[in-house]
């Protein structure tokens, strides 16, 4: 399964869409302290990609304010689907979409919310480069995971490496080639968050 097959995204999420809530219901208090942690200005408009059934969309909300706006973009209908049955179609625009050629206009986003999704692109450097498309200069990036990357990698039956895609040196690279530049890292046991800016 690759990011660039969207038949094989779907076919894998699709049918995990029904209970994708219960699944990552303990997400829920490492998610409110990542978009905490990013501060995102009242009025903002920010961009979830790869959102899922929308679990981060209720704190993007209320971060960004009734002035804001929250788009929130899946490949898989299923996903959103789950997402608006949960009642979160109040709080943000849903979008089907490739992660890799975002639907936006070029400079249209204040923030990004990248919950789950880097490691999992088969070419991350392209979805970072239309990202900061998409971006307004000196708009954040925030990359997310729930869990920190040992553990992720465990879960994957891999041991993490140098050559990771969210390892320091790899992801300040690929974000200083496409357009960001790495303000910092927290890989902790129970979280990993990395902030990134829009270059000017």
């Amino acid at each position: 399964m690759t990011a660039r097959d969207p038949a094989a995204i779907r076919a894998f999420f699709g049918p995990r869409a029904a209970d994708w809530e219960a699944r990552t219901a303990v997400d829920l208090l490492q998610i409110e302290r990542a978009v905490a942690d990013c501060a995102l200005p009242a009025g903002a408009r920010v961009l979830d990609v790869g959102c899922g059934t929308g679990r981060a969309v209720p704190a993007l909300r209320a971060a960004v304010g009734a002035a804001g706006q929250v788009l929130a973009l899946d490949l898989t209908p299923e996903m959103l689907h789950a997402a608006l049955a949960a009642g979160r179609g109040a709080l943000a625009q849903f979008v089907v979409a490739d992660v890799h050629r975002l639907p936006l206009a070029a400079g249209s986003v204040d923030a990004i919310h990248a919950q789950g999704i880097l490691p999992h692109l088969a070419d991350p450097a392209a979805a970072l480069h239309d990202w900061a498309r998409v971006a307004r200069p000196r708009a954040g990036l925030a990359v997310f995971h729930a869990i920190g990357r040992v553990a992720l990698a465990a879960i994957h039956r891999r041991t993490p490496s140098d050559d990771d895609v969210l390892a320091a040196g790899r992801l300040a690279a690929l974000l200083a080639a496409t357009g960001w530049r790495l303000e910092s890292i927290d890989d902790a046991p129970e979280r990993y968050l990395a902030r990134a800016r829009r270059c000017a």
